[in-house]
């Protein structure tokens, strides 16, 4: 599995170390509230919710630069809109990794 890292958010920083860390800040908290709501969602099997927390998480996995898990998310929010949760192992070994990954920044 590819790795997150913070290429995109030093970017957006331009080297500036109180805007990266805004940054940072920002990705790990709407990212635990995020995945709050989507198990929440799961739990549920409300499909439509679930597609749209799957949507919001897609930002986060695409600002950490993983593309490859990108492509797995957007398959997944699509198969979602179809009552299908093909792919949803997948996407939550994702979460799995930006979890370990948000504890170590």
């Amino acid at each position: 599995m590819e790795k997150p890292n913070l290429e995109y958010v030093e970017e957006l920083a331009s080297g500036d170390e109180s805007i990266r860390e805004r940054l940072i800040n920002v990705i790990k908290n709407e990212f635990i509230e995020e995945k709050e709501e989507y198990y929440k969602s799961l739990k549920n099997k409300d499909y439509k919710k679930i597609a749209e927390n799957v949507h919001c998480l897609k930002h986060k996995i695409s600002i950490l630069s993983l593309d490859k898990s990108y492509k797995i998310a957007n398959e997944f929010e699509h198969n979602l809109r179809k009552l299908n949760l093909d792919k949803v192992e997948d996407f939550e070994k994702i979460l799995v990794v930006i979890s370990y990954y948000l504890k170590t920044i």
